[in-house]
């Protein structure tokens, strides 16, 4: 046999090694992005690539300002959610003043730029401000309120909402009082901002494009993080709170502590979320980032997606946005298909989406009473 024939037989086997070992290399890399805590089996992590991918294409696959909005507001909402499951779902701590943080994150990026102060520097001094009161905010309620019984915890945090909303409400010369705060934006988030001359396939990349892609950035990067900190020894510790604080005390551990620090970090994680809000809406009011509403959904969203995974958040996030703005018109489309009868078309108005939603709510609590994602982890 001749010397060409052999290299060329050698080849295959070779590459194979090659490959296998870029695949491993794959694999490592993912699941040290997720903190080797990944959804479930292969399908349910397929199913979280495709909704990446989606929110990835979402601009172009469902072009349209109330489609790029809705998508924003799910990546906002997935924070949000997410960082409220760091303390619900991991720790235990039944907090009714998850808004006010958010709404601390949002004001503080408003405010600035209300002010007269527009550009990047606004932005991120903004945010930062917005984080460390709410650190403040978070490790005062935290220190001072976590040794009692966590239904007097309930209580004091829903105390503490009430105030941050009428707090913004009233000062109305430094947060716009109840008609809110409007500013504009750096000129590369700006609608008017082109960054191509020409469309891209079909879509004008403008400054709500750029917005966009930079909320579903800063979203993913902070949901890596809350994974590499719900993983981490410190986040163990919280999960064992969660199960026996009793315990944990008898261990050595300071649980007064772990609970602050929980409460810090979460506080933390929802003022980026409403720097981001801020940055979506170009507009901050109290209706907007601390009505007690916004709680409810977020409650929702945790109970509909599963308490304790951070996956949850992004279901529960998806579901209900989703519902908030199209379950209207699909209840639309239903009502007129039975214009002929008078009960179902009545039952299906789109003014009892509510209604609907409610029910969806009691079906998942009924049938997935760990959250979908809970559920299908345990499949």
């Amino acid at each position: 046999m001749s010397q060409q024939p052999r290299a060329a037989l050698d080849e295959p086997a070779k590459a194979a090694p090659v490959a296998a070992g870029g695949a491993s290399r794959v694999r490592s890399v993912s699941r040290w992005l997720v903190s080797d805590d990944a959804p479930g089996r292969w399908w349910l992590n397929a199913v979280f690539l495709l909704i990446l991918l989606a929110l990835l294409v979402a601009p172009f696959l469902f072009p349209g300002t109330k489609a790029l909005g809705v998508a924003s507001r799910i990546c906002i909402f997935v924070i949000l959610v997410a960082s409220y499951d760091l303390m619900l779902g991991y720790t235990g701590i039944v907090s009714f003043a998850h808004t006010t943080f958010f709404g601390i994150g949002a004001y503080g990026v408003a405010i600035l730029l209300a002010k007269g102060w527009v550009g990047w520097g606004a932005v991120i001094l903004g945010a930062l401000a917005g984080v460390l009161v709410s650190f403040a905010v978070a490790a005062v309620i935290g220190m001072l309120s976590l040794r009692v019984r966590a239904i007097f915890f309930a209580m004091i945090t829903l105390a503490v909402a009430s105030f941050a909303q009428i707090v913004a409400s009233q000062w109305r010369d430094l947060t716009g009082g109840e008609d809110g705060l409007t500013f504009s934006l750096p000129g590369l988030l700006m609608p008017s901002f082109r960054v191509f001359a020409d469309p891209v396939l079909g879509i004008a990349v403008n400054g709500a494009v750029v917005t966009y892609y930079l909320t579903l950035a800063v979203s993913v990067l902070l949901l890596l993080v809350m994974l590499r900190i719900v993983n981490s020894p410190f986040g163990r510790v919280l999960q064992a709170i969660r199960e026996n604080e009793f315990r944990v005390e008898a261990m050595g551990y300071r649980v007064v502590a772990y609970r602050s620090w929980a409460c810090v970090l979460s506080a933390g994680f929802a003022a980026l979320a409403g720097a981001l809000m801020a940055l979506e809406l170009r507009y901050v009011g109290p209706d907007a980032t601390l009505s007690f509403s916004l709680m409810v959904d977020i409650l929702l969203m945790i109970v509909i997606g599963g308490m304790g995974t951070l996956y949850g958040a992004v279901i529960g996030a998806i579901l209900v946005v989703l519902a908030q703005y199209y379950l209207q018109n699909v209840l639309g489309m239903v009502s007129g298909a039975f214009a002929g009868m008078p009960v179902l078309s009545a039952l299906f108005h789109p003014d009892r989406w509510l209604l609907w939603l409610g029910l969806l709510f009691v079906l998942i609590v009924t049938f997935f009473p760990q959250g979908i994602v809970g559920r299908l982890r345990r499949l």
